[in-house]
C-alpha cells in the first residue's frame, strides 16, 4: 500500500512538472536603454533619468541679504524686510580652468548659467556712489584679469549671453582678487558690511566683491 502510494505521488509530481509553463519576465532591457539613448540625445546624464523634466547640470540657486533671510522670517528674527536677491545658475568646472577653457576675458557673461541671473533690490542701494532704484535687474560681466565689469541691465525674464546694452542701467569695476582656492561651482552670496554688503561673486580661484550700501 505504502509502495503504490508513493509511486502515486511520484507520477503526479513527474506529470506537474511537465505541463508547467513557465512564467517569464517582462523584459524591460530593451526599454530601459531607449529611455537611456532618448535621455542621453536630450542632454541628460544616465543616472539623472526623470520623466518630468530635464535635471539640468547647472543648478538653480537663490541667495539673500541679510543671509538665509526667509529662514529668519519663518524664526521671527528677520529685522525687517530683505534689502537684496540674487538668483542665478551655477556652472561647475569639471575638471577645467575658468578662463581659456569656459570664459574669456573681454566677452560678455551672464554671471552664471541659463537664465539670465536675476537681481532685485527690495529697496534702494547706492553702489560706487550711485543710486539704483529698487526693483528687479538682470546681471553680466566682462571679465578681465584685474577686475570685471559688472552690468545691471533691466531686460529681465531673459537667456543667455546676448544682453541688450540698449536696457544697461549702470556699470561698476570691480577688482579681481586671486585666492589659492579651486572652488568648484560658481558662487555668489552676500557678505555684511558697515554700510550695507558685498555681492561677492566666486570661482576657480578668483574673487570679485561689489559693495551694495543700504
Amino acid at each position: 500500500m505504502r509502495k503504490f502510494v508513493f509511486l502515486f505521488l511520484l507520477g503526479a509530481s513527474i506529470a506537474s512538472c511537465g505541463n508547467k509553463t513557465e512564467t517569464k519576465k517582462e523584459p524591460t532591457t530593451g526599454n530601459l536603454k531607449l529611455r537611456l539613448k532618448d535621455s542621453v540625445a536630450n542632454g541628460i546624464a544616465e543616472n539623472q533619468i526623470n520623466p518630468y523634466a530635464v535635471v539640468d547640470v547647472s543648478p538653480m540657486d537663490m541667495a539673500y541679504f541679510p543671509a538665509d533671510y526667509p529662514k529668519l522670517k519663518m524664526a521671527n528674527h528677520s529685522g525687517g524686510p530683505p534689502k537684496a536677491r540674487v538668483i542665478y545658475s551655477r556652472p561647475h568646472l569639471q575638471g577645467r580652468h575658468i578662463f581659456h577653457e569656459v570664459l574669456k576675458h573681454g566677452e560678455p557673461w551672464r554671471l552664471g548659467a541659463n537664465e539670465s541671473t536675476e537681481l532685485e533690490l527690495f529697496s534702494d542701494a547706492i553702489i560706487q556712489g550711485k543710486k539704483i532704484s529698487k526693483g528687479r535687474y538682470i546681471l553680466y560681466c566682462i571679465p578681465q584679469p584685474d577686475k570685471w565689469t559688472i552690468i545691471i541691465n533691466s531686460n529681465t525674464d531673459s537667456w543667455g549671453l546676448e544682453p541688450d546694452k540698449s536696457k544697461d542701467v549702470a556699470k561698476f569695476d570691480a577688482p579681481v582678487t586671486k585666492t589659492k582656492n579651486s572652488l568648484e561651482y560658481f558662487t555668489i552670496i552676500f557678505e555684511r558690511t558697515e554700510k550695507g554688503a558685498n555681492m561677492l561673486m566666486a570661482w576657480d580661484d578668483a574673487e570679485v566683491r561689489l559693495p551694495l550700501e543700504f
